[in-house]
This record gives structure tokens, sequence and C-alpha cells, in this order.
């Protein structure tokens, strides 16, 4: 394992990435060799899969068993659920989930995508920008994952050519030169090998840019996080009844954006009632000041009836406040969705119901048009929805806050997450 001080990587940088892309693209074994070669496994680890690959009669030892876990994954040699792996490197701190590649699991990819600030995008060099390429760009534009790294795999099935890549950038180019991407890179790799995943290769000197964990390490994702609004969802109000703290009455919750510092004015909704920040509690002690995306108690100035699911928010910046949502949904569910149908809706820390008041349309994830005449939305399907809700929702849009822009909804009778949203 790599040795660095602990002082050093309590600070470092977390950077939560995904891997996407169609069946045996080969994700798993690029994970895989990223923590093999970062020396990010255990001798033992590796031992256990190189036994493994023995005998299963592969020439090779396949690093993608570190991955697939289920045993259905490693019988098909597939994967099926989300897998999170977790490693460092003296640079920054890595959370990596490794989604399914096949149609039917695309929910999995949502799942694993929402919380990602980098998404990789597999492309097998001998099929380039097939449907499933499309589909899993345009849902990380849809979930508003700010970097995309699309890694050409198998580069050695096509002798290393630079042609090939090329052709297959500026294909990839001009798809997602229609969503809303900010920012796209393109590494040429073969993940069995181990070419431009730590290691430079020399089979490709063509290739100018950066390795795959080079760039990982170097991605600036500190403007990611909005810190201009400030919001704090209420989880949970801090009563301790004891002696000592008698009159205390803290608001403990997760920032979900913005910075809260002591003194500052703020609202709380839906009550509209103003206070000042009297103190920033945290376990380890009080805080001056605190940001998206710290886990913190505050207490105000004022008594003022605060419950779970309110919001405290800055007066001269509150969000939207409203019953009526534009949602752009996944749906999750073999289960198709109802027309008219109620549901049970979960946005931030606040549970409430809902009626699907519209479908509006559904997109076709390949060539992004509306398919405006079929309103039946079956699983993994995309598609346009107004949304009536039996409280108010105090939200911002998704592309300018992912954490009080985005819900999910739940079907009552199963109590299954039937939906993902991100308001419009």
């Amino acid at each position: 394992m790599t040795e660095f001080s602990t002082a050093g990587y309590l600070n470092m940088d977390l950077l939560r990435f995904t891997t996407a892309g169609s069946v045996d693209d080969g994700k798993s074994t690029l994970i895989g060799r990223l923590l093999y070669d970062s020396k990010s496994i255990f001798d033992d680890q590796y031992e256990a899969i190189r036994a493994s690959s023995e005998k299963r009669g592969e020439e090779y030892v396949n690093l993608a068993l570190l991955t697939d876990g289920l045993r259905a994954e490693r019988e098909q040699g597939i994967t099926i659920d989300v897998a999170y792996r977790y490693f460092a490197t003296p640079k920054r701190k890595f959370i990596i989930a490794d989604t399914p590649g096949h149609i039917q699991y695309t929910r999995n990819m949502v799942t694993g995508a929402s919380t990602a600030n980098l998404a990789i995008i597999l492309i097998d060099a001998r099929k380039g920008v097939i449907e499933q390429t499309c589909r899993h760009a345009y849902i990380a534009s849809l979930l508003g994952i700010p970097h995309v790294v699309a890694c050409v795999n198998k580069m050695d099935l096509v002798d290393w050519s630079e042609e090939v890549f090329e052709a297959i950038r500026r294909e990839f180019d001009d798809f997602t030169s229609r969503l809303d991407i900010k920012d796209v890179h393109f590494i040429p790799i073969s993940a069995l090998q181990g070419d431009n995943v730590v290691d430079r290769s020399a089979n490709m000197p063509w290739y100018q840019g950066p390795t795959l964990l080079s760039l990982l390490e170097t991605v600036h994702i500190a403007s990611d996080i909005n810190h201009a609004d400030a919001r704090f969802p209420v989880q949970y109000v801090i009563r301790p009844q004891s002696t000592e703290y008698h009159d205390y009455r803290g608001y403990a919750g997760r920032i979900a954006g913005g910075v809260f510092r002591k003194g500052d004015s703020v609202t709380v909704l839906p009550s509209g009632f103003s206070s000042r920040v009297k103190s920033i509690d945290t376990f380890e002690g009080s805080l001056d000041e605190a940001f998206a995306p710290q886990s913190v108690t505050l207490t105000l100035e004022d008594d003022i009836d605060i419950s779970r699911g309110d919001m405290i928010v800055r007066p001269d910046n509150p969000p939207t406040v409203s019953q009526d949502v534009d949602v752009m949904i996944c749906w999750l569910n073999e289960k198709k969705l109802t027309p008219n149908g109620k549901y049970a809706l979960k946005h931030a820390t606040k549970d409430v119901r809902c009626v699907v008041k519209e479908i509006q349309y559904k997109v076709d994830v390949n060539t992004l048009e509306r398919v405006e005449d079929d309103k039946t939305i079956g699983l993994n399907e995309i598609a346009r929805l107004k949304l009536r809700t039996t409280q108010p929702l105090f939200f911002d849009p998704y592309s300018r806050n992912r954490n009080t822009g985005s819900l999910i909804l739940i079907d009552e009778a199963t109590n299954e997450t039937v939906g993902a949203g991100m308001i419009q």
C-alpha cells in the first residue's frame, strides 16, 4: 500500500466517480487495473484473484474479479449491482461506483452516478460509439455530473490506432455537444494491459495527454459545489432535556448549499420567521462558519417553531417555494408510471405525497428527440412530468443545486423507490 501521512490524508479532497459503458467494455477490469497499479490492494487480495483466474482457466490475472463481488456476476462475467470501492493516493481520496452496462440495469447507473463528481464512460475501440454510450452520456448530463472522461478501451485490439481513436473522439464530441456537460476528456487505454491507466503507454506515443489516474488526481472539483445559495434542510431537532443544556435547542442537518456564519440573518421556511445564527456546533466544538456539504447543528437567537423538513435560508436569497414541480424523471420500476397516480415523495429532509398532473413527453436517449405521442413510461425510461404536492417544497433547479433540486418517488403500496427526479 502507498504510504503517506495521516494528517495530510484526512485533509485531502474526496473525488466520487462512476464508471459506465456497455457490457464487456471493461469497466471492472479498468477499476481492477487502477487499484492494482496504484498499489491500492493488498498482496493477499491479488493472490486470491490470481488463484481464481487460474481455476477459471484464464491466461491472465482477471482484475475484474476485484469488483465483481456477487456470485452471479463472477459466473456471468458481468456487473449486475453497483459495486463501491474506496482507495487513495498521496494526492486525493476516491470513491468509485462501478455500475452495470446492461440496458435493464440503467437504474443502477442512476443510483451510482447520483453523487458523482466525474463519470468515466468506456467505449470499446472495436465498436465505437453505440446506443448504450449515448444513453450513459445523456444520463450523466441529466444527473449534472460536471466532468466526463471518455476512455477508449481495448486499443490493443485495434493496433493502437490513432485514426480509430480520433474517429471515436469526433463522433462522441458531436453527440455530447448537444448535452449539458461542461468538461469532456478523451483517453486511449488498454485496461487489460494497463496502458494510460496509471502508467503512460509506450504503445501510443501519439497521445500526449494525461493518464487516467493523473487526470483523476488533478481534475478541479472545488467549484462543483454550490457555495452561493445558503440552504440548510433541518433533519433533526436536538433538545437534550438535561440540567447542563436545559435550554438548548439545536437544528441538526447537512448543509445543502452555501455558507452559514455566526451572526448571519436567516429565514425559516415555510413559516417565514427570521432570526440570526447564534452558534454552529459540531461534535469537535463550535465553528465560526460552515459550508456545504458539512453536517452541523445550528442554534438561533430566537425560539422559533422549527421541525424536520423545514429549511433555513438567507432572507435575500430564498429557494423557490411551490406545490407545483416540473421534473425530469428516470423511471426505476418494472411497474409503469400511472398517469394521475399518487406517490410518496422525498425531497431533502421533507416527506410529502404527490399526484402526477401531466406526462409532458419522454426522451429518446439515442436521438435526444421528444416523444410526445407515447405517454407510457416504463423501466429505465426518462420523461418530463408535472407534479402537484400536498405541501410546498423548497427547491432550486437541479442544474444549480443537485441537493435541493433532486427528489425520489415511492410507491406507497410496496414502499419501493420507483422514480428519481431532477427539478427543472
